[in-house]
């Protein structure tokens, strides 16, 4: 340990400026070109990962121009996975300090990414890069994975697993400690709201930053030519009690217009029972809740004007005992009249052995380093996990950490930054030693 801490603090300055080139790259997901599926920065964040790998003598692979790895040993067929991304969400508003930057004051890095995911991934590629240089010599094949769509789907995943095999055991630094052994079920739904061509005309189109990846802070409305704005609190689409969620405060305010129709205004009415500071479900009669993974969580994330009527877009999480039948099922009875329901986004609970020797060993060094009670959990989280045989979430977050990415300011303190380094690196060397 004393080595370690050692070879640390030696390559701490030389590792935050990698990390600084990393986060420097605005790889929020654009238009496809060639060569770069997802758009030009994320390809670029991913080729300056890789020629680093390179140069300190590790085997590289891109893979169909999405995923790459740094791998150390031979063995493709059995080997250490260590999967992050290096994609981010867009930087939105409100921001102290430049969000694709790395800047650090009174004790905390701030920037897009630095704890979801680049901060986390960069730790353990340096991790390994730290291990060789101390002269370490594996004794399982590791890769460090490198995806770049992680934010708006892990597309990316599926090219990965039609070219190579899944790791024998792997991690993913992109969710909380300690390990995550299971992840809720996520389901998007749109509810659609039918309207005349009379009422359509009543309203324009809503203007606001509204994405599913979390709780929307701003929205705005015209109604015969008189603007309507809401302003709440952006927090993660998976802690939506930590944020004030504009549509639902936007809908308490229209459904008093009354120059509304009463069906439009009924329509409001509904959204605002039905969500606002309900972020159980128990407006909808979706106040469910398991031994594992708690209760369920869900929030407005999107509301449009469409050709026909109005569509709210629906986050929801739901416990690990659940299906996400039993859910459609649930909210579908629970819709007013003429309102139909869609999905949009569709990912199954995943619930996995706890008891595995190699979560035993990551539960131990967690316990060591922190003193935190090292008891696997569950997430509300979408992660890689999903999607990769034998992956389970790792950190970077500590307990009682949340709201913090996805949000402006995005942030995570020099200490936290150090002691996700030191796990990781000792982690991966317990792993393949």
């Amino acid at each position: 340990m004393e080595v370690i801490e050692r070879m640390i603090d030696k390559h701490w300055e030389e590792y935050l400026v990698f990390l600084q080139e990393i986060m420097r790259i605005a790889s929020v997901k654009d238009k496809p070109e060639q060569h770069a599926p997802y758009g030009e920065n994320p390809r670029k964040a991913l080729e300056v990962v890789l020629l680093k790998g390179a140069e300190y003598g590790f085997k590289i692979k891109v893979i169909d121009d999405a995923i790459g790895y740094v791998q150390w040993g031979e063995d493709d067929d059995h080997y250490i996975g260590v999967i992050g991304h290096l994609d981010v969400v867009p930087a939105g508003s409100g921001w102290d300090y430049p969000p694709f930057d790395l800047t650090e004051k009174d004790g905390r890095f701030y920037g897009r990414g630095i704890l979801d995911n680049k901060g986390p991934i960069i730790s353990c590629f340096y991790g390994l890069i730290l291990l060789k240089k101390m002269g370490f010599t594996p004794s399982k094949t590791i890769r460090i994975i490198f995806g770049t769509d992680e934010e708006s789907g892990m597309s990316d995943i599926s090219y990965y697993l039609q070219k190579e095999k899944p790791p024998i055991f792997g991690f993913t630094p992109d969710c909380k400690y300690p390990v995550v052994y299971g992840e809720r079920g996520v389901v998007n739904v749109i509810i659609h709201f039918p309207l005349s061509e009379h009422e359509l005309v009543q309203i324009s189109y809503f203007n606001g930053d509204q994405h599913r990846d979390h709780v929307p802070d701003q929205i705005s409305v015209r109604i015969h030519g008189i603007c309507y704005e809401a302003v709440g609190n952006r927090s993660p689409s998976n802690a939506p009690e930590l944020g004030e969620n504009a549509i639902t405060l936007l809908a308490k305010e229209l459904k008093e217009v009354q120059t509304l129709s009463s069906h439009l205004r009924n329509c409001f009415y509904w959204i605002y029972q039905g969500f606002h500071h309900k972020h159980g479900g128990e407006g909808v009669n979706l106040s469910l809740a398991d031994e594992d993974s708690g209760k369920l969580l869900l929030t407005p994330v999107s509301l449009q004007k469409e050709k026909r009527g109005l569509a709210l877009e629906i986050a929801v999480r739901y416990p690990v005992s659940f299906t996400e039948k039993e859910i459609l099922t649930r909210f579908k009875q629970n819709l007013p009249q003429e309102a139909t329901l869609s999905i949009f986004r569709s990912l199954p609970s995943i619930c996995r052995k706890k008891d595995l020797p190699e979560i035993q060993l990551l539960s131990e060094i967690y316990r060591e380093i922190t003193g935190n009670d090292p008891t696997p959990v569950t997430t509300t989280g979408a992660t890689y996990a999903r999607k990769i045989p034998n992956v389970f979430a790792f950190g970077p977050s500590f307990p009682g950490q949340r709201g913090i990415a996805h949000n402006k300011n995005e942030y995570m303190t020099v200490a936290d930054l150090r002691m996700n380094l030191e796990i990781y690196l000792r982690s991966i060397k317990a792993l393949i030693e």
